[in-house]
């Protein structure tokens, strides 16, 4: 039978219970967004008191934050599978930088609430928002590390090249900018986005920057 879309899910009790509260509130989220989000709520859906909740997390802004910061791990991953791939160094940092507007655009689309969380973490610089720039930073880094050992790339400055990649697709990978544009139509933004990247390898590659 299908389940009613306002309906608590119950993850299956083997879970970990922290992976089973992250499952709830994942949902509770999506269907009512943070403000009607409980701890007893989610105590309740998970079958055990709300004092136990707070084993696993500190408080409700706790939990939320680990919501975002299981889809912003996820992100990563993607991005980090990208940067792992054999393909050349300026084919990677493309698809790089087309999968990490893609990913935003699709969590506005999907997950209004979610996003909104990010948005909210994002403005008043929260740890998580912290820890993941740093992770993105290494990602970006390693492919453009193999660019100029390779010949792809050769920037006057590796420092000054990392911020030039993140500067120019700002509007598309920050999600602040990415809920402004939320009413473009979606053509529009990529051929806009694909100017940009031309523009970036283009740079990288002829040492511009």
């Amino acid at each position: 039978m299908k389940r009613p879309s306002g309906a608590a899910v119950r993850p299956a009790d083997t879970a970990p219970a922290d992976t089973r509260l992250l499952a709830i509130a994942a949902h509770q989220l999506r269907e009512h967004g943070p403000r009607h989000v409980t701890v007893v709520g989610i105590a309740d859906a998970a079958g055990m008191t709300h004092a136990n909740v707070y084993r696993y997390f500190a408080s409700k802004a706790a939990l939320i934050d680990a919501v975002a910061g299981q889809w912003l791990r996820r992100m990563e991953a993607t991005i980090a599978d990208i940067a792992d791939s054999p393909d050349p160094a300026d084919d990677k940092l493309e698809r790089l930088i087309q999968a990490w507007a893609r990913i935003h655009r699709d969590l506005l689309k999907d997950d209004r609430h979610l996003f909104d969380v990010y948005c909210t973490a994002t403005e008043t610089a929260r740890p998580l928002i912290r820890k993941h720039r740093s992770r993105m930073r290494v990602l970006i880094d390693r492919v453009l590390d193999e660019g100029i050992t390779t010949g792809k790339f050769d920037p006057r400055d590796r420092e000054k090249a990392h911020s030039f990649v993140t500067d120019s697709v700002y509007r598309f990978i920050n999600p602040l900018t990415v809920r402004l544009d939320a009413e473009v139509p979606q053509d529009i933004l990529d051929q806009r986005l694909a100017t940009m990247i031309r523009v970036v390898l283009r740079a990288l590659a002829n040492g511009s920057v």
